[in-house]
């Protein structure tokens, strides 16, 4: 057996980094080498995240999140488990290095620097890069990550989203102007950290929108909408936080095309992911609990013969699928691993 490819997680004491680490200790093929953190620099994993204690990683210490630190450490690929803007300060020498990047943040997400602008409040850090990244949603751009030096992995809420809807949208079954979309998330999506919105009290039996009208997570949905449909594609969308630690619940209402029947938008989903180890397609309502600690979005549709609409629904773990764990399926797949590996 070749040697293992080493793996280093910048920004690893989150829900994301404590997830990839998770998924990366317990995978045969890979060795992490390098996890950071300023608040804990210096203290073992099992002091930090004991959930990812490991007989294989006894002396595994975070490390200060500084350049000369990480190159050292020896590895080859660099999750970036940070906020948006941050990511770009370690994504550009690291590149320059030779090295492999997957962004976790939303950095390089979008294509063109004007939008992120729009979204996110400032000017692109970088964005000499954004032609050069991947789009990191394996069902869609497969052999694109494959070959890519730099991942840019989706956003939670556009995982879930974005699997219903580009194959009937690339099969012309939706009228791409007539999306309404409405999620759920659980509180573990806003991140590791001490906000009041998001404190125990605040959020148990509580469900309420937010993010209401223009979501982050919204300029990376229309771009790829846009690319499926072949038009510029705007949406409705509406967030909500549930009273949950984790899972994302999606709810997609769409006009169909004359070409489209109950029975080929059903099938067209089921012919497109048929071969794909985490997408399935139930005929029953999709459930956070039965996708929670996976790597799977479950997908189901309905005809609404009273209106005429298509309803499609999804649900997946917004910190596995929807992070972490999509993370780890692009890795996969840019070292020639098995897919499935670790997942």
């Amino acid at each position: 057996m070749s040697s293992p490819v080493k793996i280093a997680i910048i920004g690893a004491n989150g829900y994301t980094g404590e997830e990839l680490c998770r998924l990366l200790l317990a995978h045969p093929r890979v060795e992490i080498v390098a996890l950071t953190s300023r608040q804990h620099a210096g203290k073992s994993l099992a002091q930090v995240l004991p959930k990812c204690e490991r007989k294989n990683a006894p002396d595994l210490r975070f490390i200060e999140p500084k350049l000369e630190l990480l190159l050292a450490s020896g590895a080859e690929f660099f999750f970036l488990s940070l906020p948006h803007g941050v990511a770009s300060e370690f994504a550009v020498p690291l590149l320059k290095a030779g090295k492999k990047v997957l962004d976790l943040s939303a950095d390089f997400r979008l294509r063109d620097a004007a939008v992120y602008a729009e979204f996110y409040g400032g000017i692109h850090p970088a964005p000499e890069l954004l032609a050069q990244a991947v789009y990191g949603l394996p069902e869609i751009y497969r052999k694109e990550i494959a070959e890519a030096s730099l991942i840019a992995c989706p956003g939670c809420y556009p995982t879930s989203i974005l699997l219903p809807l580009i194959p009937l949208l690339r099969a012309g079954l939706l009228d791409p102007q007539s999306l309404t979309v409405s999620s759920a998330s659980g509180v573990s999506g806003a991140g590791r950290k001490a906000e009041e919105s998001i404190l125990y009290a605040e959020c148990n039996e509580s469900f309420r929108a937010y993010g209401v009208p223009k979501h982050r997570h919204l300029s990376e949905i229309e771009q790829e909408l846009s690319l499926a449909a072949n038009q510029k594609t705007v949406i409705t969308f509406v967030p909500h936080l549930a009273p949950m630690t984790r899972g994302i619940h999606s709810f997609i209402v769409a006009t169909p095309t004359a070409r489209a029947s109950a029975e080929t938008i059903h099938q067209t989903l089921q012919d497109f992911y048929a071969k794909e180890p985490f997408v399935r397609i139930v005929e029953r309502m999709p459930d956070t609990k039965y996708v929670t600690g996976t790597n799977v979005c479950e997908i189901s549709t309905r005809w609404d013969d009273r209106t005429g609409r298509v309803l499609l629904f999804s649900a997946e773990d917004n910190l596995i699928k929807g992070a972490g764990g999509q993370g780890v399926q692009c890795l996969n797949l840019m070292c020639g691993f098995p897919e499935t590996e670790s997942l």
